[in-house]
């Protein structure tokens, strides 16, 4: 849970600092990556 909500933190600070739509995509796409993995994780612990 700590995990997604500083994924969820880091997608912020990355998207605030994106100056135009090209950058702003990548940022969502990283950030999108960085959930999943996540999410990945805890799915294989349980």
């Amino acid at each position: 849970m700590k995990k997604l909500a500083f994924a969820s933190l880091t997608a912020l600070i990355v998207l605030s600092g994106c100056n135009t739509f090209k950058g702003f995509g990548q940022d969502v796409s990283k950030a999108g990556e960085g959930v999943t993995k996540t999410a990945d994780k805890v799915e294989q612990k349980i």
